[in-house]
C-alpha cells in the first residue's frame, strides 16, 4: 500500500509542477486555460502534500525514521495534582 502512495506522491507533486508552470507561462488573453491549469496544480499540491505525510506517518511507525520531536507534557500533571 505504501509503494502506491509513493507513486500517487511522485504523480502529484509531477502534476503541480507541471501544471503549474502552465498556469504561469499561460496567456494572459486566455484566461479559462489559466484558471484550469491553476486548479489542477492545486489538486497536484494538495494530493502531493497529503501523501507525503501519509508517508512520513509511515515511515516513523515503523522505525524507518526517527519520531519528531515533541514536548513532554507529564511535569504538568505532577505539578496541578494529578496522577500519572
Amino acid at each position: 500500500m505504501m509503494k502506491l502512495i509513493a507513486i500517487i506522491n511522485v504523480v502529484a507533486w509531477s502534476g503541480f509542477w507541471a501544471f503549474g508552470y502552465l498556469a504561469l507561462s499561460a496567456n494572459a488573453e486566455n484566461e479559462s486555460q489559466m484558471t484550469m491549469a491553476m486548479i489542477f496544480a492545486a489538486i497536484g499540491a494538495g494530493i502531493g502534500i497529503w501523501t507525503y505525510l501519509q508517508l512520513v506517518r509511515h515511515a516513523e511507525a515503523t522505525g524507518y525514521a526517527k519520531r519528531s520531536n515533541r514536548a513532554d507534557l507529564s511535569h504538568q500533571e505532577i505539578e496541578n495534582g494529578e496522577s500519572v
